[in-house]
């Protein structure tokens, strides 16, 4: 008998938007919340603009333990995955532990604070032998991502399987790929998944500056991140995460839970060309979407929306426009696209999972997201980018795709439950 993976559950920290019910306002409502950055001085820096979540670990329920222990990005996941158990009605003591799994993606894992203790060890860069006995309790941790799974593992008491993905910017969605595949073939009925990063540092910053990768419109913070316009000069940097509950289907129908969405298809590709460059046919990105749709028993023209990377990079869009063309021919002409990157910016790890929420929330309630910012078009970016304000629309299907540095492409189906049974 086929597996069928249904999302019951979501949470979600976004710039501008904790949990879903804020986070549906804001894409509604075409809101940025872009701005200068505010947790460093960034005028040392050319690009000094970024999309910060206003979170205060204490206000979202982590004791004063819990939020010394954990990095920052590992903090969001764990309120992220709080919500999802909480919204998919979920007791974990009612479930098989060992049929129960965790798959987190991140990019940078404890970026925040691996700077930190580096710069208190050195003092501050100075000293190029640092003395251990100013170093945390807890900077292992921060060493190994995989601390980020065990953390979001004892929100659920999972003790099937519990894996990191770490895949640069498509690891959001090759996590719940993952998740996907691990309740495809049997190994759980319910798996914990999503992604987060929280890379708003110096070092990081520094990093992406190097590459002129990240825009350098400073002065105009609110519209700085532009995807498909044709003044869009490098992308946003951002933070946040997103968790979801995912479940084989009879499960969750037994237990009468409320199903959001079904994931019908996955599928990731690597370029093999370059680190950071893209090829400007989309090929690879091509072919992860009709591998996704062949998983879905899926043609083209079943797509409703397509949740693009849109990073606000020429070669990106460029290349994503491509694919978009390659993979479904005529119907993208009549498919609407749209980057929500251009109101929450590009976080890197986690934004691949929190656009699968905003694809999950527009199939439930009936709307397009719009491209905020979006006034002067590209001619080589001609499709339906749907500018500024968000369409009311049906959607019954929704293609999301991602681009990360290394070449990954990846691409994920979501339908509203028995489209196309």
């Amino acid at each position: 008998m086929d597996r069928r993976t249904v999302i019951t559950g979501m949470g979600v920290l976004a710039p501008g938007g904790t949990g879903t019910k804020d986070f549906l306002e804001l894409l509604a409502s075409g809101r940025t919340a872009t701005r200068r950055i505010s947790f460093f001085d960034p005028s040392p820096f050319r690009s000094q603009v970024a999309a910060e979540c206003d979170f205060d670990p204490a206000v979202a329920g982590l004791t004063h333990r819990e939020a010394r222990r954990m990095d920052r990005a590992t903090q969001l996941a764990v309120v992220a995955a709080r919500q999802a158990v909480a919204e998919a009605g979920i007791e974990p003591d009612e479930l098989d532990p060992h049929r129960v799994a965790v798959s987190v993606g991140t990019a940078v894992g404890a970026t925040t604070s691996l700077e930190r203790e580096y710069l208190v060890l050195s003092d501050s860069g100075r000293d190029w032998l640092v003395d251990p006995g100013y170093a945390s309790p807890h900077l292992f941790d921060y060493f190994v991502p995989s601390a980020i799974a065990s953390e979001v593992a004892w929100v659920i008491d999972a003790e099937g399987p519990a894996a990191i993905v770490s895949s640069g910017c498509t690891s959001g969605l090759d996590s719940v790929g993952y998740a996907h595949q691990l309740i495809r073939e049997g190994t759980a009925d319910v798996v914990l998944t999503g992604a987060t990063d929280a890379p708003i540092s110096p070092i990081a910053v520094a990093c992406f500056d190097a590459i002129k990768a990240t825009t350098p419109r400073n002065d105009d913070a609110e519209h700085a991140s532009r995807p498909f316009d044709l003044t869009r000069n490098g992308f946003v940097l951002g933070e946040g995460a997103a968790m979801l509950v995912l479940e084989e289907y009879e499960h969750a129908r037994r237990r009468g839970a409320h199903i959001i969405a079904e994931i019908n298809g996955y599928a990731t590709r690597c370029n093999a060309y370059h680190m950071t460059g893209l090829k400007p046919d989309g090929r690879e990105m091509a072919e992860a979407i009709t591998a996704a749709l062949a998983e879905a028993g899926m043609d083209g023209d079943a797509v409703d929306y397509i949740n693009a990377h849109g990073s606000g990079t020429k070669q990106n869009d460029r290349h994503e426009t491509a694919a978009f063309k390659r993979a479904l021919g005529d119907h993208a002409y009549q498919t609407p696209v749209s980057s929500i990157k251009s109101m929450i910016g590009h976080s890197l790890g986690a934004i691949g999972s929190i656009e699968i929420v905003a694809c999950a929330l527009a199939i439930e309630n009936g709307l397009v997201p719009p491209t905020a910012n979006l006034r002067e078009r590209d001619p080589e970016c001609d499709l339906d980018y749907v500018p500024i304000h968000a369409r009311d629309q049906r959607v019954d299907t929704v293609l999301s795709v991602g681009s990360g540095f290394g070449g990954f492409q990846s691409a994920m189906l979501l339908s509203r439950l028995g489209n196309g049974d």
